[in-house]
């Protein structure tokens, strides 16, 4: 996607560890407009699939998630970190390690939102080591739901996620995928 890879070359800043920040539009302040051009491009790409659900985890792929959902006129269920008090009775639990964050969270969704009849589309801003992606996946298999696939802002190709990933057989949508990175050259599309 153009307008998106134009936006990281412009705005994207690279810093050590393979981090791409592009908090100033994608995930702290949010180019709304940008995210309706996602949200159709999404939309185009799995415009062959009947989807009833978008799946997503807390924080930054909510906003990306709400407006694609705008595209799909269907729900977005997003998974939490932590259990509260407002998620009673059962859940389905999954274990992610974010790479960002560099720790282990348990995310956890109702059983109320994920049925079994749901076709759901995982939406989330940055694919990398696939723990999160591959955690969604197994919330919706345990609720007997049907993973129609992910659609990814951002994969950095350069990490293992996005293979590992596909090797699992999700069908893996990403509008941009990062050969490479560095903090002097920037960043690299394929």
């Amino acid at each position: 996607m153009k307008l998106l890879k134009d936006r990281i070359r412009k705005d994207g800043k690279v810093r050590a560890g393979n981090v791409l920040k592009v908090d100033s539009f994608l995930n702290h302040q949010m180019d709304i407009e940008l995210f309706e051009e996602i949200g159709k491009e999404f939309k185009r790409r799995f415009a062959d699939s009947e989807i009833t659900k978008i799946l997503t985890i807390e924080a930054s792929g909510i906003g990306i998630a709400c407006i694609a959902a705008q595209s799909f006129h269907v729900p977005v269920v997003f998974a939490k970190k932590n259990q509260t008090k407002n998620i009673a009775g059962d859940v389905y639990t999954s274990r992610v390690e974010s790479f960002t964050h560099g720790r282990v969270y348990d995310i956890i969704v109702s059983k109320e939102y994920l049925r079994p009849e749901d076709k759901v589309l995982i939406i989330d801003d940055f694919l990398a080591n696939g723990s999160a992606l591959l955690g969604l996946s197994k919330l919706v298999k345990d609720a007997g739901a049907t993973l129609v696939g992910a659609g990814i802002v951002i994969e950095k190709g350069f990490q293992t996620g996005g293979e590992l990933v596909r090797k699992s057989g999700v069908r893996v949508e990403s509008l941009a995928i990062i050969d490479s990175m560095d903090e002097e050259t920037g960043v690299h599309f394929r």
